[in-house]
């Protein structure tokens, strides 16, 4: 279960997660970007860690993988599974201490090696919020195609926001690992 790099591990959530994981999601810089508000409530992330306690990452629906980095939290890859098994959504977060040091490549790049490799998927996607320049630059650099933008597509802390649409695909990540 656990996915591991020379500087990371990336595992299923802990009971004892819970409090670093309200803490950067309560950050504001970290949640900028993402669907939730600021204070991010302790009760919610203990709840969050029984719900993925229970999670398959085999089956169908999002599976978190907590970053851990010398057993410290710091951050989290999302994978949303699609019902046909060949297709999946990325998502991701790092903590603002840890951002600028290549832990969300390194992360997003295992969770991809495992999904083509292991997994046998046919296309990953993502999506990030258009004035997110640093996450839509690390997903080029691990390979993913621009595939469009959404206008004003997106209604979030009270302006609508463009929505940029990234795919990668088995074969074209393949041809990447080969030239590395």
């Amino acid at each position: 279960m656990t996915l591991r790099t020379d500087r990371l591990a990336l595992r299923r959530f802990r009971p004892d997660d819970a409090a670093a994981f309200a803490a950067y999601r309560s950050d504001p810089e970290v949640a900028r970007y993402q669907s939730w508000e600021p204070p991010f409530p302790p009760a919610v992330a203990e709840e969050f860690m029984r719900e993925m306690a229970g999670l398959d990452p085999v089956e169908p629906g999002w599976f978190q993988y907590a970053i851990d980095v010398g057993g410290m939290l710091i951050g989290d890859v999302g994978v949303n599974l699609h019902e046909n098994r060949r297709q999946a959504e990325i998502g991701y977060t790092i903590t603002t201490a840890h951002q600028g040091k290549g832990y969300a490549t390194e992360a997003v790049g295992r969770v991809l090696e495992h999904l083509f490799v292991d997994r046998g998927l046919h296309k990953v996607s993502a999506e990030c919020d258009a004035r997110n320049e640093r996450s839509a630059k690390l997903l080029a650099r691990l390979g993913f195609r621009h595939e469009g933008t959404l206008v004003e597509h997106t209604w979030a802390k009270g302006e609508w926001t463009d929505d940029l649409l990234f795919g990668l695909l088995d074969r074209e990540w393949r041809t990447i690992e080969r030239n590395r």
